[in-house]
């Protein structure tokens, strides 16, 4: 699957300097989001970012709203493993998968409006380990 980027590709920076500071606080915790924690595939770095995920049986998705030419998402599936931290637990992902759901149909009706409204149709599939 080719690497894609969404209408809010230009945001992505941003985004990472001043609303994930912002929302690091409480995406661990609340209800839709998570922190995963992945290590930088060049740098070795832990790395901690907060994104909507959603769990459909034994996997959880995220809906890629910049696209897959992301730097989290890249390390990810190299290094085939990640850790999320949601509703105050931590989960254990391995094999990561993208895959294409261009109507959003595993996703909640709030997500499929705004991914729409973004043309995100590339999501990544991890299951709980």
């Amino acid at each position: 699957m080719s690497q894609q980027r969404t209408r809010l590709w230009w945001f992505r920076h941003v985004a990472t300097r001043y609303l994930d500071p912002l929302l690091r606080p409480m995406a661990g915790w609340a209800p839709g989001f998570g922190i995963l924690m992945h290590v930088g595939r060049r740098s070795g770095r832990t790395y901690r970012t907060p994104l909507n995920c959603f769990r459909r049986g034994d996997a959880i998705l995220f809906l890629l709203t910049y696209g897959s030419d992301v730097d989290w998402v890249k390390n990810v599936i190299q290094a085939g493993r990640a850790t999320l931290r949601t509703r105050g637990r931590d989960v254990e992902l391995v094999q990561p998968e993208l895959a294409e759901d261009p109507e959003r149909q595993l996703f909640p009706a709030p997500v499929r409006l705004v991914g729409g409204l973004l043309d995100a149709t590339q999501i990544l599939r991890m299951r709980v380990a």
